[in-house]
């Protein structure tokens, strides 16, 4: 790293949440970021209503330490202009400038949901740089289902400002069980990860900071659905990278189809099924997921960065 880019890794090897995010000088535009842990790099892309904040806590709930966890806010989230990549090629070339601007000269790609069709454009269109993918709920193809209920009462909110945000975030605060209905369904699952020591927190961060500058949140937002309703095309067979996927079969807002296409299109890819996961599996079946992904990690990461 240098200090010109105005970026400087953090020098732990666990992974925290207490990071400030930085603005990175690339050759599109500045890139708002921040950077967890050390070792081989990992580039750590969020999905919908997302930023830097989520890309760290897709880092903190499903990555392991050993890693250097590298969670930008994707064009149209928080500090990162739209303007920098609105389709999945132009924001793999912007990732590929971040890596470029950060001296990294390979990274794994882990990304989740929205966050899925560039990283797959990235291991595509620079197979050289990527040496891993974890694709967590995602997609690769054209799903034009009904968009969540959520995602109305979050633009409800937008539009009504700081009041509607702040009275929700009290309500999750208070009650956590019952904010977490619409994204876990089953009770017994529910209760289970709202009270489990490491997820219940992690979960609660992610329906506080969902709140936060939400109208900084919305662009992004607006055009992943708009990628994700389009034709989108991957010549998955040509993806050379190895790849691990991740997926529950009751998501609903990615149809687990997504996921069995992709692994039966990639060659190699591997596929971890999560029995009644639904798309806040990584919280609901952490220790799974964290297993598999430290894994998959540990075996692909460049030897010589790794030791």
């Amino acid at each position: 790293m240098r200090a010109s880019h105005e970026f400087e890794p953090r020098g732990a090897a666990m992974l925290h949440g207490d990071s400030p995010p930085v603005g990175v000088r690339t050759r599109r535009g500045p890139v708002e970021c921040i950077s967890l842990g050390e070792g081989p790099a990992v580039l750590a892309l969020h999905g919908a209503m997302g930023g830097h904040d989520q890309a760290s806590l897709l880092a903190r709930t499903a990555g392991v330490p050993g890693f250097q966890y590298i969670a930008p806010s994707r064009p149209g989230f928080l500090g990162t202009s739209l303007s920098l990549g609105r389709t999945p090629t132009e924001q793999a070339e912007l990732y590929r400038d971040l890596l470029d601007a950060l001296g990294i000269e390979r990274a794994a790609v882990m990304a989740i949901s929205g966050g899925g069709p560039s990283a797959l454009q990235f291991a595509l269109s620079y197979p050289e740089r990527c040496w891993g993918l974890v694709i967590i709920s995602s997609f690769h193809s054209r799903f034009a289902g009904r968009l969540p209920m959520a995602w109305h009462v979050l633009k409800l909110a937008v539009r009504f400002g700081p009041f509607v945000a702040a009275m929700r975030k009290r309500k999750a605060r208070q009650d956590p069980e019952r904010a977490s209905r619409r994204s876990i369904t089953d009770p017994i699952l529910r209760a289970r990860t709202v009270n489990d020591p490491e997820a219940g927190p992690l979960l609660r961060e992610l329906q506080r900071i969902t709140y936060d500058q939400m109208p900084l949140r919305v662009a992004g937002t607006e055009n992943d659905i708009a990628l994700t309703s389009s034709e989108l095309s991957f010549p998955l067979e040509r993806i050379e990278a190895p790849m691990l996927i991740v997926h529950g079969t009751k998501d609903s807002a990615a149809p687990y189809a997504q996921a069995r296409q992709l692994a039966a299109r990639v060659p190699g890819a591997e596929l971890l099924t999560l029995d009644g996961g639904e798309h806040s599996c990584i919280f609901t079946h952490r220790d799974e997921v964290r297993a598999r992904v430290g894994h998959f990690l540990g075996v692909h990461a460049p030897k010589a960065a790794a030791s």
